[in-house]
Protein backbone atom coordinates (compact mmCIF):
# COMPACT_ATOMS: atom_id res chain seq x y z
CA UNK A 1 0.00 0.00 0.00
CA UNK A 2 1.26 2.84 -1.44
CA UNK A 3 0.00 5.64 1.57
CA UNK A 4 0.67 4.02 5.31
CA UNK A 5 0.37 5.71 8.70
CA UNK A 6 0.56 5.12 12.52
CA UNK A 7 -0.39 7.17 15.30
CA UNK A 8 1.78 7.55 18.20
CA UNK A 9 -1.19 8.16 21.03
CA UNK A 10 1.50 8.93 23.92
CA UNK A 11 2.85 11.55 21.36
CA UNK A 12 -0.17 13.02 19.63
CA UNK A 13 1.93 11.65 16.57
CA UNK A 14 0.94 10.49 13.06
CA UNK A 15 3.71 8.94 11.27
CA UNK A 16 2.66 8.91 7.98
CA UNK A 17 4.88 6.78 5.03
CA UNK A 18 4.38 7.15 1.14
CA UNK A 19 6.30 4.54 -1.20
CA UNK A 20 6.32 3.39 -4.32
CA UNK A 21 4.56 5.64 -7.19
CA UNK A 22 2.33 7.59 -4.73
CA UNK A 23 -0.67 9.03 -6.44
CA UNK A 24 -3.06 12.22 -5.37
CA UNK A 25 -5.77 9.88 -5.16
CA UNK A 26 -4.15 7.81 -2.74
CA UNK A 27 -3.13 10.59 -0.78
CA UNK A 28 -6.68 11.99 -0.61
CA UNK A 29 -8.10 8.51 0.46
CA UNK A 30 -5.68 8.59 3.59
CA UNK A 31 -7.21 11.68 4.86
CA UNK A 32 -10.47 10.33 4.57
CA UNK A 33 -9.27 7.85 6.16
CA UNK A 34 -7.72 9.99 8.77
CA UNK A 35 -11.03 11.93 9.33
CA UNK A 36 -12.82 8.81 10.17
CA UNK A 37 -9.82 7.16 12.28
CA UNK A 38 -11.97 6.53 15.96
CA UNK A 39 -9.74 7.45 18.91
CA UNK A 40 -7.71 10.01 17.48
CA UNK A 41 -5.72 12.10 19.09
CA UNK A 42 -7.47 15.74 19.59
CA UNK A 43 -3.81 16.93 17.80
CA UNK A 44 -1.54 15.31 15.77
CA UNK A 45 2.11 16.41 15.14
CA UNK A 46 3.20 14.72 11.72
CA UNK A 47 6.18 13.06 10.11
CA UNK A 48 5.65 12.42 6.70
CA UNK A 49 8.24 9.80 5.05
CA UNK A 50 8.86 10.37 1.54
CA UNK A 51 12.27 8.62 1.08
CA UNK A 52 10.81 5.70 -0.33
CA UNK A 53 8.22 7.68 -2.36
CA UNK A 54 9.38 7.10 -6.44
CA UNK A 55 7.79 9.30 -8.08
CA UNK A 56 7.80 13.23 -7.79
CA UNK A 57 4.21 15.51 -7.66
CA UNK A 58 2.93 18.17 -10.36
CA UNK A 59 3.01 21.55 -8.43
CA UNK A 60 -0.40 20.80 -9.00
CA UNK A 61 -0.81 17.95 -7.03
CA UNK A 62 1.04 19.50 -4.04
CA UNK A 63 -1.65 22.37 -4.24
CA UNK A 64 -4.67 19.80 -4.40
CA UNK A 65 -2.64 18.24 -1.09
CA UNK A 66 -2.50 21.05 0.53
CA UNK A 67 -5.83 22.39 0.48
CA UNK A 68 -7.05 18.63 1.19
CA UNK A 69 -5.07 19.39 4.41
CA UNK A 70 -7.38 22.53 4.96
CA UNK A 71 -10.35 21.11 4.71
CA UNK A 72 -9.29 17.83 7.06
CA UNK A 73 -8.37 21.03 9.72
CA UNK A 74 -12.16 20.95 10.30
CA UNK A 75 -11.29 17.48 11.67
CA UNK A 76 -8.19 17.19 12.82
CA UNK A 77 -6.04 19.56 14.61
CA UNK A 78 -2.81 19.73 12.70
CA UNK A 79 0.12 21.10 14.58
CA UNK A 80 3.41 20.74 13.12
CA UNK A 81 4.47 18.60 9.81
CA UNK A 82 8.11 17.43 9.32
CA UNK A 83 8.71 16.04 5.83
CA UNK A 84 11.61 13.73 5.36
CA UNK A 85 12.57 13.41 1.70
CA UNK A 86 15.76 11.90 -0.14
CA UNK A 87 15.81 12.87 -3.49
CA UNK A 88 16.75 16.73 -4.44
CA UNK A 89 13.67 16.88 -7.06
CA UNK A 90 11.21 15.66 -4.41
CA UNK A 91 13.03 18.15 -1.72
CA UNK A 92 12.62 21.14 -4.00
CA UNK A 93 8.41 20.19 -4.90
CA UNK A 94 8.39 19.81 -0.84
CA UNK A 95 9.54 23.29 -0.12
CA UNK A 96 6.62 24.40 -3.05
CA UNK A 97 4.49 22.25 -0.20
CA UNK A 98 5.66 24.13 2.66
CA UNK A 99 4.56 27.45 0.98
CA UNK A 100 1.11 26.06 0.15
CA UNK A 101 0.39 24.26 3.35
CA UNK A 102 1.99 26.59 5.89
CA UNK A 103 -1.29 28.01 6.92
CA UNK A 104 -2.49 25.00 8.49
CA UNK A 105 0.05 23.99 10.76
CA UNK A 106 1.55 25.70 13.66
CA UNK A 107 5.34 24.71 12.39
CA UNK A 108 6.28 22.80 8.81
CA UNK A 109 9.77 21.39 7.55
CA UNK A 110 11.40 19.40 4.85
CA UNK A 111 14.39 17.97 6.23
CA UNK A 112 16.84 15.13 4.51
CA UNK A 113 17.15 13.20 7.50
CA UNK A 114 14.71 11.62 9.89
CA UNK A 115 16.49 11.37 13.12
CA UNK A 116 16.60 15.76 12.87
CA UNK A 117 12.98 15.71 11.76
CA UNK A 118 11.91 13.75 14.72
CA UNK A 119 14.42 16.33 16.81
CA UNK A 120 12.42 18.81 15.19
CA UNK A 121 9.13 17.98 16.40
CA UNK A 122 10.29 16.50 19.91
CA UNK A 123 11.71 20.39 20.53
CA UNK A 124 8.17 21.93 19.91
CA UNK A 125 9.65 25.15 19.40
CA UNK A 126 11.51 25.84 16.24
CA UNK A 127 9.99 27.96 13.59
CA UNK A 128 8.85 27.13 10.55
CA UNK A 129 11.07 28.14 7.37
CA UNK A 130 8.11 29.30 5.53
CA UNK A 131 7.07 31.40 8.47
Amino acid sequence: MPVTYEIDHKRNRIATRCSGDTTLFEVLEHFDALEREQGRPPHLDVLLDLTEQTNLPTAQQIQAAASRIGMAKWMIDFRACAIVVSRDALFGMLRMFEVFAHPHFERLRVFRDSAEARAWLDKGDSPSRAA
